[in-house]
């Protein structure tokens, strides 16, 4: 149904215009009139409609202004002019307001007709896409919380690669690199710093998520997790690495009317604890900062920082460097060891220069600790005197060059270690796959066989084997078969079913596609021209 409005100060006019439209689209408009450019503009704000026939030179308001005034309230009006002056000027002025047509009086009856289909045209492809937007909109607020409580699960149970979180910040279109994080905590009422009939208070907080996800978003704008037994994670992205004094007290002020404002619209008893910012690969040690913090009090509202939990360092000391240094530990990056060993001794040089057993000491606290990580993540055999002569080696350096020395290369030993051990656990269970293809390529195997066989998961498997091997799996047993056809065919008498029967294929008609696919030529043009 489309609402058709016209304008014109002559009666004969509009008479004649209805009895046109009514006669051609009979059962498809709404039709309504008005004289004058005041009552135009009038109609137009209560009307809504989607065409307006108009004249120009109306009592009152002209047609020109009056379109200009509809048009700032009715976005998607189709403004068509029917007038019998013909100045160039008003045609001007009419095409930049967005006029379909500009008709002069008298017009045809066709030319009227054919205009009004053109207009409707454009309405039903308007209305068409509107539609489809409101469709979109309607499945990504179906979307969205998958994809956040995603981006929440991956961080705080460690489940992700770092291109998986910079594929969840695109999706949800955070370009910040920092984060803090909250918990919601609920329960029947607070005793003390826990909450009493967590689950019975669970229950009722997943029945009305949809409605506690959005008072929440007014007062912490971020992404919020499902349900995990009677605590919300929400993640809230920031600029900085560190909130301002004012910002925290803000927070918590916000964090407290939250917490009234759940209790008031669920009847369920919350505390909000608040963790540091971190970078967001990071806030899963935000998240547990939010926990502990409501473990140390009984407040309502909890920021870790006003909290006796976490470790506090001195004003100037590198605790950026040291993480990272650990990270990369973990990740058995060897360059990147060096470059953050030499810039964590680089601040201890210059500010502790004095304190040699200082330095020394904490050289060995980093070196333990980053073999342990070895050890730990890497496999190997601990020998419990491997580390004998560590402490009389430091104890005779003299100078601080001595000591960077031996820092450096046994962090980088450490990191050495990590990658070595991995990637000789990689080429070990690659290296006994082959084997186990070799030996079993002429039957039916899959990937998921040769991966129960190596005892790792198909996923993992499939990975490292094209990482060591450069092909994947099926392209690796493929090549094996047809290296063994070609063998076959040249010095065999063997007929083309016994050859697939040995090579592991039941069909010889498959098995020729993939000979053809691989070599360019079918079995028999191979034995002819060979």
């Amino acid at each position: 149904m489309y609402k058709i409005m016209l304008a014109d100060d002559e009666g004969i006019v509009i008479d004649s215009l209805k009895f046109i439209i009514e006669k051609e689209f009979a059962g498809e408009c709404v039709i309504e009139s008005a004289k004058t450019g005041r009552s135009v503009i009038e109609l137009a704000e209560r009307f809504r409609p989607d065409i307006a026939v108009m004249d120009i030179q109306m009592p009152g308001i002209n047609g020109i202004d009056a379109m200009k005034e509809i048009r700032e309230a009715n976005t998607h009006t189709v403004f068509i002019i029917m007038s019998a002056y013909d100045k160039f000027d008003y045609a001007k002025e009419a095409l930049s307001i967005g006029v379909l047509e500009y008709l002069n009086k008298p017009v045809e009856r066709e030319k009227i007709v054919a205009v009004l289909r053109r207009a409707m045209r454009i309405i039903g492809k308007e209305r068409e896409k509107r539609s489809q937007d409101l469709m979109i909109r309607e499945k990504m607020e179906t979307v969205i919380p998958i994809i956040e409580n995603g981006l929440i699960q991956s961080l705080l149970y460690h489940e992700y690669f770092d291109e998986d979180i910079e594929n969840f910040k695109n999706l949800l279109g955070i370009s910040e690199d920092y984060a803090y994080m909250a918990a919601l905590v609920c329960g029947e009422e607070q005793e003390g710093n826990h909450m009493t009939n967590a689950v019975g208070a669970s229950i009722r907080v997943q029945n009305a998520y949809k409605e506690i996800r959005e008072v929440t978003d007014d007062y912490l704008p971020g992404i919020m997790g499902q349900v995990m037994a009677n605590k919300i994670p929400v993640l809230v992205p920031c600029k900085e690495s560190k909130l301002e004094y004012n910002e925290r007290i803000l927070l918590i002020e916000k964090s407290r009317e939250l917490a009234r404002k759940l209790k008031a619209r669920t009847d369920v008893a919350f505390r909000v604890g608040i963790g540091s910012v971190k970078r967001i690969h990071e806030a899963a040690e935000s998240y547990n900062e939010a926990l502990n913090a409501l473990i140390q009090t009984t407040n309502r509202v909890a920021h870790v920082d006003d909290a006796p939990v976490g470790v506090m360092y001195e004003e100037n000391y590198p605790a950026d460097t040291e993480k990272m240094l650990f990270e990369l530990m973990e990740k058995g990056d060897v360059n990147g060891v060096v470059a953050e060993s030499n810039r964590f001794f680089d601040w201890m040089e210059e500010n502790h220069a004095e304190y040699m057993t200082d330095i020394k000491l904490k050289s060995l606290e980093f070196v333990l600790w980053a073999e342990h990580i070895a050890y730990e993540t890497g496999g190997g055999v601990y020998h419990f005197r491997s580390r004998r002569d560590y402490l009389p080696s430091l104890l005779e350096t003299e100078s601080l060059d001595e000591v960077r020395v031996w820092f450096v290369e046994k962090m980088a030993n450490a990191g050495r270690n990590v990658a070595g051990k991995r990637e000789e656990q990689s080429v070990s269970v690659v290296e006994r796959a082959r084997k186990y293809i070799d030996s079993h390529y002429n039957k039916d195997i899959s990937l998921d066989d040769v991966s129960r066989e190596v005892e790792i998961s198909p996923y993992y498997f499939s990975k490292i084997f094209k990482e060591e091997t450069g092909r994947n799996f099926v392209e690796y047993v493929t090549e094996i078969r047809m290296n063994r056809a070609k063998e076959l065919l040249l010095k065999t008498d063997m007929s083309m079913k016994e050859i697939c029967g040995e090579i592991g294929y039941a069909d010889p008609n498959y098995f020729s596609r993939t000979f053809k696919k691989n070599t360019g030529v079918t079995p028999t043009e191979y034995k002819e021209r060979a």
